[in-house]
């Protein structure tokens, strides 16, 4: 096996490839291999700065570090859609391609196989096959959804650079079988019942706590029947008497109230009150 060497990592990925038969499939990959041929020569890239493996339905670009990473971003995000939309524009509904893509940096070694071996790699196929970006390809009318590492952020992205919209690129984070991973995603965060972003990074609308909001002070409260839950009272009472009756047989000191009550107002009774009939004594 070689030693590791710092390589930037492209991957592209065609949606619902399997859903096609044979014919449809090698078309597919066609366009799939002139859309990257295109894209890397449009960023000054040349065959002889780049190795490729064929996954069937994706390609896997491994680039020299020496090649710009900037011209490759700015490539891919005015080249692809551009390309897919002319390509699209001319084939039936069963030959439309959409496309997953991912750019990350990492050391990356050749083994005597011809395989390729290291973690980085590794985590930029878990961001490729994220439910997060696949979800976002569906909600695009670009045909194209681009996912960079924290790595191509950091070293690149954040800083601005022509034809590279930082504010277009959304902190966000995926679960993988290596863990949480960490990553920007170029356009809208999508879906609304899930949060894949990280605590500082862009929140999905629509997630929730599962919390409920406290009852304000001006609605009623739920009773079960036959339930006695007094009312919210009043910081500081009333100038004068007050008695609280809360339902049922009111009493004082064990002895019942009863006959006609007057002045009685939402469950408080204030100022004179008249107890066991209606007679003239006032309590």
């Amino acid at each position: 096996m070689t030693d590791p060497v710092s390589r930037t990592i492209l991957l592209l990925d065609i949606e619902k490839y399997s859903d096609r038969d044979d014919i449809e499939q090698a078309y597919l990959r066609r366009m799939l291999y002139d859309v990257a041929d295109r894209t890397l020569e449009r960023a000054g890239i040349d065959e002889r700065l780049r190795l490729r493996a064929d996954r069937g339905d994706s390609v896997m670009e491994l680039i020299d570090a020496n090649a710009s990473v900037t011209a490759l971003l700015r490539a891919l995000l005015t080249e692809v859609p551009t390309q897919l939309h002319a390509v699209n524009r001319m084939a039936s509904s069963s030959a439309q391609i959409r496309l997953r893509g991912v750019v990350a940096t990492g050391y990356v070694a050749v083994d005597e196989h011809d395989g390729w071996v290291g973690s980085d790699l590794n985590h930029a196929c878990r961001l490729l096959d994220a439910q997060l970006l696949r979800a976002a390809l569906r909600e695009r009318r670009d045909d194209f959804a681009l996912c960079v590492s924290e790595s191509v952020h950091t070293g690149i992205v954040r800083h601005g650079h022509a034809g590279i919209p930082a504010d277009d690129f959304h902190a966000v984070t995926v679960d993988s079988k290596n863990g949480p991973l960490r990553a920007w995603l170029h356009g809208p965060v999508p879906g609304a019942d899930a949060d894949h972003s990280e605590k500082g990074g862009t929140s999905v609308p629509g997630a929730s706590s599962g919390e409920r909001p406290a009852p304000r002070r001006d609605q009623p409260r739920a009773q079960a029947p036959g339930s006695q839950v007094p009312e919210a009272r009043p910081s500081a009472p009333p100038a004068g008497a007050v008695f609280h009756f809360d339902g049922g047989a009111p009493t004082f000191g064990g002895s019942l109230v009863g006959g006609d009550q007057h002045g009685v107002s939402g469950g408080q009774v204030t100022g004179d009150v008249h107890l066991g009939g209606s007679g003239s004594e006032s309590a």
